[in-house]
């Protein structure tokens, strides 16, 4: 089980926590075989291919 938070944060400081969880970017890269828009690190959904040997 878990504690109680003993302390009271005020709006100002819980602000301040929660400051740095902003979504982030994702990169898009492209499909070097079909040219799609592709996540890196994932097989392409159009031509299923990883990387062009």
């Amino acid at each position: 089980m878990g504690g109680v938070p003993v302390k009271h944060k005020s709006k100002s400081r819980v602000g301040m926590h929660r400051a740095h969880q902003a979504l982030k970017k994702v990169n898009i890269s492209v499909c070097a075989n079909c040219k799609t828009p592709v996540l890196p690190h994932t097989i392409c959904p159009n031509c299923k291919e990883y990387k062009k040997q």
